[in-house]
């Protein structure tokens, strides 16, 4: 299942339903049935912290070919819909447009409107899963990297004066070991270099102010 990492949220989330108490519903949750099933593998997927949207759901149910059967899930959705009017699932926000929307149990334990004890994960499961979801920090709490600090733009005026002067001084050096010195070529080199030089010193004699 390729979404996102799971936000503090999402992990609350899933913590507020483990650590929940047996909630009353008002539809039937019978071993075998839609509502029943749904919740089931809901749970599973919880388990290991993740959270299923409807072709995850039906993948894991029902295979493969009926995840791309549109009427078959547009059936589980209508289910799905009315499990969280009764408030047995929640229906997560899509982070993005195109993405299924996800599911998560508002608890692992219910008592359906037949007065049935339904419960979806044992003891030894909640522990297990309280502790795997402790041991995966999410993106909030993970510490990124530090950036490098860039170079400032006065370092960099600094760096570039400092080339130009260098490569002005070789263009003087080149010009007077040449037979004939062009006079335009020398004045124009030399210029630049005391040009180069000027600024350089401004730009310190700010810095030191």
């Amino acid at each position: 299942m390729s979404h996102s990492e799971r936000t503090s949220d999402e992990t609350r989330l899933i913590q507020n339903a483990l650590n929940s108490e047996a909630k009353s519903v008002n539809i039937r949750l019978r071993d075998g049935e839609y509502q029943h099933d749904l919740a089931k593998t809901i749970a599973a997927f919880e388990l290991e912290a993740r959270f299923p949207d409807v072709k995850d759901l039906i993948k894991k149910l029902y295979g493969e070919t009926r995840a791309e059967d549109i009427q078959f899930v547009r059936k589980v959705q209508t289910i799905l819909k009315k499990m969280e009017k009764s408030n047995i699932i929640t229906i997560l926000p899509k982070k993005q447009p195109w993405e299924l929307q996800r599911y998560a149990l508002t608890s692992f334990k219910f008592q359906d409107v037949e007065k049935n004890a339904v419960v979806f994960a044992t003891e030894a499961e909640v522990k297990q899963a309280l502790e795997r979801i402790h041991s995966s920090p999410t993106p909030e709490t993970t510490p990124t990297p530090k950036a490098k600090p860039k170079p400032t733009y006065f370092a960099l005026k600094i760096v570039s004066l400092i080339a130009a002067m260098v490569l002005s001084y070789a263009a003087i050096l080149w010009t007077i070991t040449q037979p004939t010195i062009n006079t335009a070529i020398f004045i124009l080199v030399f210029t630049l270099a005391a040009a180069c030089s000027i600024l350089l010193g401004v730009l310190i004699s700010r810095k030191r102010s």
